[in-house]
């Protein structure tokens, strides 16, 4: 068997073709959903990049594997302790390990290991392609690996072939003799003048007059990516942008397909398509940035097409992006690990309806929140605001109102209280059956620690960024809510 995983790197499914999006952004990606499953309702279970690929590779909650943030304590891996045998369990029951199992080489072209210091990343691949920037990269400078891997060994047999792309991840960086296929194109309709003005008042980093996280900085070396947001021809420059990076990369996965097809092996090769997390496009007032614990920040594309599942299905169910682990090991037939809190959702492939009752979100590297999806209702609880000035609650219907731009808790009470109820019994449930030897949640340690890793030190130089961008009205409360910000 031969699959590959193509994990693209801050890409919202609202903005391809094959869910819904008006524009014309992922031709090839689109394809490949019509010969397979796409999930409608896919979240990684911790946000951002981080802690959501933690989760992917270990099958677990960061809430167990240690790694809720970007810095400090809490984006290192725990160790196993006293119960580690000569080797670490994840070699056995990490992601890539399930293939290695059952017999497959595996092979990752990434160079996420580097960029977070996250060598855990690496455990289950037989051979690992390190494309040196850090995330930096932009796609012409993956895919030559890509292509030469592909060239070597595509027509072996027994291989899982994992390959990061960046594009869609700030700064936007399609290159300029890509051009603007979108140019003229409307933009999303939830977006306009008013909502511009309002979010310009708002505070925050990644906020509409501080793209750059605390200040409207442009960097002239990505002319696709603003230093703020004035009006819509801001906001269309912008967009285009982001839809550009995933043009642009779709175009290379273009590349990867045809040379797979010119090596015989496209039409029977198994290919998983997914993302870390998705991007605030002015949801919450936050641009160009993942930064919460919401559905725009956690829902993510996962696209299936594997050997022997019909072809244009589309499931509705509620999933983790740690729910792949197990859902691999049941369709190649590999016991499950007792460590994992992932489900298996491979019923779902056969048309079995298989989703979880409620998710809950996590989010603690630009603020400390927790979000509970269920039913129609989102409903987040921060207790770290990343100097957003979020309330405690915070609840939006989402049929109702997709882009999160009418916050209800005031007016749904018992609401609230049920996703509050259901925050606490995951929890209690998280505490209970946390490794041995560990008995703090790994929120309180972001906390204990100065609070998200990317507002630390940085409040006193926002503070007088604020006071020459007409918002001083802000410090006051800034000041009394972190005393210690900097």
């Amino acid at each position: 068997m031969r699959v590959l995983f193509l994990d693209l790197d801050t890409l919202r499914p609202d903005h391809l073709g094959c869910y819904g999006y008006q524009r014309d952004t992922s031709p090839h990606i689109d394809a490949i959903a019509e010969q397979g499953v796409r999930f409608e309702h896919y979240h990684c279970s911790d946000a951002p990049c981080l802690p959501s690929r933690a989760a992917l590779m270990a099958g677990r909650f960061g809430f167990h594997t240690g790694i809720v943030g970007h810095g400090g304590t809490a984006a290192d891996m725990r160790l196993t302790g006293p119960t580690r045998g000569f080797r670490d369990p994840l070699q056995h029951d990490c992601l890539p390990a399930i293939f290695r199992r059952a017999n497959m080489k595996t092979v990752s072209i990434s160079p996420f290991a580097e960029r977070h210091s996250a060598w855990w990343f690496n455990a289950g691949f037989n051979e690992v392609y390190n494309t040196g920037l850090g995330g930096m990269e932009s796609a012409e400078q993956i895919t030559p690996t890509a292509l030469d891997w592909i060239a070597r060994h595509a027509q072996e047999d027994d291989w899982l072939l994992h390959i990061n792309y960046w594009d869609p991840h700030s700064p936007y960086r399609a290159p300029a003799d890509f051009g603007n296929p979108f140019a003229g194109e409307p933009l999303p309709a939830w977006f306009n003048e008013e909502v511009i003005a309002k979010h310009r008042q708002m505070v925050g980093p990644h906020g509409a007059r501080e793209l750059a996280m605390f200040s409207n900085y442009a960097d002239p070396a990505y002319p696709r990516y603003p230093g703020e947001i004035s009006d819509l021809a801001d906001m269309r420059h912008f967009i285009d942008g982001y839809d550009c990076g995933i043009r642009y990369m779709d175009a290379h996965l273009g590349q990867l397909f045809a040379a797979l097809a010119a090596q015989g092996v496209l039409d029977d090769l198994a290919i998983i398509i997914t993302s870390d997390h998705g991007e605030n496009l002015g949801e919450l007032g936050i641009y160009a940035e993942h930064a919460t614990a919401d559905e725009i920040t956690t829902r993510i594309p996962m696209i299936i097409r594997w050997p022997g599942i019909a072809a244009g299905q589309v499931d509705d169910g509620l999933h983790y992006n740690l729910d792949l682990a197990p859902t691999v090991a049941e369709l190649l037939g590999i016991p499950a690990s007792p460590r994992w809190d992932g489900r298996s959702y491979a019923p779902a492939l056969h048309g079995t309806p298989c989703g979880r009752e409620a998710l809950v979100l996590s989010q603690c590297a630009h603020v400390c929140q927790r979000g509970v999806r269920f039913g129609p209702w989102l409903y987040m609880r921060t207790y770290h605001d990343g100097y957003h000035l979020f309330p405690l609650e915070m609840l939006f219907n989402l049929p109702a109102d997709p882009h999160e731009q009418h916050e209800i808790a005031a007016e749904h009470p018992a609401i609230c209280r049920d996703g509050a109820a259901r925050l606490l019994r995951w929890e209690e449930e998280m505490l209970a059956t946390m490794p041995a030897g560990y008995t703090v949640d790994p929120l309180r340690t972001v906390l204990a620690e100065g609070g998200p890793e990317h507002t630390h030190g940085a409040l006193a130089g926002y503070c007088a960024y604020l006071a020459e961008s007409e918002r001083a009205w802000a410090i006051p409360e800034l000041r009394r809510r972190h005393p210690g910000g900097g």
